[in-house]
């Protein structure tokens, strides 16, 4: 390529997005470039010279007040309850499926938007009534009455029209039209969107505007990446990565890649080749679009016409209808609805002196107190006490396979998209280590600190001795990498916890620690996440749900069937002012036992 092409291929790769196409494509169009060519702007692409027809589709999208609440679900649906399919694409109520369209034809499209829009101009309803519908798994706002036949006038006049002009097959949407809030979403999800939701007030007038979008047909059920940062090829089959380019990776395709790579296609370029994930974000479906043409209605002057000059080219990634200050009455109606709180109570992990017996600390000390490791299920090593080793006897490690069941516990949560705002814990070892490595599988472990609360300890009856176990101090805790709260005030101290409690005494301090717990407002409200004993899943829970306590007998005989990382998961129901208790958001770890195996009992004669 000469140098002279190679200069105006950077210049429009760098400022197609800020300015108007004419300038910059007409000089590649002179040249005999098409235009769907000239846009994608890849000098090294291998599919530079290929016919790949675009795949277009028609929108009708909201502005305005509308689109302030809706952007604000968005935002709020997202941080409450992680994305879901609605999140892929702008707010939106589908006219039509996407199409395909020859490259020199697409001009036709924009007639034929106009054509329609005009024609059903003046019957288009000031206000369109939207219905909220919830389903398992299904949120939204549905079109109904006459206004939904007005718009289903104009996709079908479109389509006729495209078929005229573009000699294209256009499907109008024949489903209910709907606008689209969340789909596909955890179920435990659903009260919380479905709340969020109900702060939307869709009954005002909007100007509602057809939009014409197009996307390359290649990389529709491809992911799509961002790049975050500058990337140099290393090696020939690396791809080269700036700032705010998108990728599009094929999930099918992942089986040659090293941990922590991925191969793709750079949308810039057009090059496929490997690059490291952790120097990308997901993207939005939406984000690599091309917006074409408008047609707002309700409005006093015919925008119809108009063309989107720098939008033309601009990717969805930027709002597309104008922004406007939000309605600070409607952000505070939308927030106000997420102040609900959840709380997720789990058992802690296998504890070692489960498996190796009330002696397991004899089996792993040498004469001179050090520590070692007898057995794949002791943990790799201890953390420094300051009175020795002596003190782990009553206050044990979680196992080998206590961390394991914490760590999938932990993913398992990450992958449930449930966001985990706050973390307390009993003050027992085995208990500050399984919030831990939930917390790390969770990628929260720098952000979010551990609160150590002594009033959800376990019952101090069960505790072997006539004193309360010697625990970590919190210094000793800090030292040994756990990220604890240093100032935390609990409802409990340490030196409150008495020996031998009774079962009154026990519930009540559970009680009094767990309402201390829920008054406390997080900056983020989210899952309050209660790590403890088998035991706090009983009395954690039930002063929230506003039951007595237990016969003494029934809750012992409870708490021996919790296996290790057992949930509790209650959510506050404000409408009817009290907590109810819910399907946890994992499901249950099993596994079986795995006795000890000696290699000596397999020699000859032995």
């Amino acid at each position: 390529m000469a140098a002279g092409e190679t200069q105006l291929y950077a210049k429009v790769s760098n400022k197609l997005k800020v300015r108007g196409p004419s300038l910059l494509l007409e000089p590649l169009l002179g040249m005999g470039f098409p235009v769907h060519t000239a846009l994608r702007c890849h000098r090294n692409d291998p599919s530079l010279d290929d016919p790949i027809p675009q795949e277009y589709a028609l929108f009708l999208c909201p502005t305005g007040s509308l689109l302030e609440q809706l952007q604000e679900f968005w935002r709020e649906s997202k941080r409450q309850c992680t994305k879901n399919r609605a999140h892929e694409i702008f707010p939106h109520i589908t006219l039509c499926d996407f199409f395909t369209c020859e490259d020199h034809k697409v001009e036709c499209l924009y007639e034929a938007l106009k054509r329609a829009g005009d024609r059903v101009r003046g019957s288009f309803p000031l206000v369109v009534p939207l219905a909220l519908h919830s389903s398992i798994s299904y949120l939204g706002f549905f079109v109904s009455d006459s206004p939904a036949d007005v718009i289903r006038e104009f996709a079908t006049t479109f389509a006729m029209e495209v078929a005229v002009l573009a000699d294209c097959t256009v499907k109008p949407c024949a489903k209910q039209l709907h606008l689209t809030l969340a789909h596909k979403f955890y179920p435990h999800h659903q009260r919380t969107l479905e709340q969020l939701a109900r702060a939307i007030q869709p009954g005002h007038s909007c100007q509602w505007t057809a939009v014409l979008y197009s996307r390359d047909m290649r990389f529709v059920h491809y992911q799509t990446l961002r790049a975050l940062f500058q990337y140099k090829p290393q090696n020939e089959d690396e791809l080269t990565l700036s700032p705010g380019d998108y990728i599009f990776v094929d999930p099918t395709q992942q089986e040659e890649t090293s941990k922590g790579w991925v191969i793709g296609t750079s949308q810039r370029t057009g090059c496929r080749g490997f690059l490291p994930e952790n120097y990308t974000e997901q993207a939005n479906e939406s984000d690599t679009w091309v917006k074409h043409r408008t047609y707002t209605f309700n409005m006093a002057m015919d925008l119809a016409s108009r063309k989107d000059g720098e939008a033309s080219s601009r990717r969805n990634g930027e709002p597309h209808p104008p922004q406007t200050p939000r309605d600070v009455s409607s952000i505070q109606a939308l927030q106000a609805t997420i102040a609900r709180k959840s709380v997720l109570v789990v058992r802690h992990g296998e504890r070692v002196d489960q498996i190796f017996g009330k002696s397991w600390l004899q089996q792993c000390s040498t004469p001179d107190g050090k520590y070692y490791r007898p057995d794949l299920n002791f943990p790799c090593s201890l953390p420094r006490r300051s009175s020795g080793i002596k003190d782990f006897e009553n206050d044990p490690p979680l196992s080998s396979c206590g961390i394991f069941q914490s760590r999938i516990a932990g993913e398992a949560l990450l992958d449930s998209g449930i966001r985990i705002t706050s973390v307390f814990t009993s003050p027992a070892l085995r208990c500050v280590q399984t919030a831990k490595h939930i917390l790390e599988e969770l990628k929260l472990e720098k952000t979010i600190k551990i609160r150590v609360e002594p009033g959800i300890f376990e019952w101090t009856k069960w505790e072997s001795g006539k004193t309360t176990p010697t625990l970590m101090t919190l210094d000793e805790l800090q030292e040994a990498g756990f990220n604890v709260s240093m100032d935390y005030r609990p409802a409990f101290s340490l030196a409150s916890l008495m020996p031998a409690e009774s079962y009154d005494e026990y519930v009540n301090r559970c009680a009094v620690s767990v309402g201390w717990i829920t008054s406390i407002r997080p900056r983020d409200v989210g899952v309050i996440l209660i790590v403890g004993h088998g035991s706090a899943l009983d009395s954690c829970t039930r002063p929230l749900l506003g039951l007595p306590p237990r016969d003494s007998g029934d809750f012992a005989q409870l708490v021996r069937k919790i296996p290790s990382l057992g949930m509790c998961f209650c959510e506050e129901n404000k409408e009817e002012g009290k907590w109810e208790l819910v399907n946890p958001p994992v499901k249950t770890l099993t596994h079986g036992s795995n006795s000890a195996f000696n290699w000596r009992n397999w020699i000859p004669g032995s």
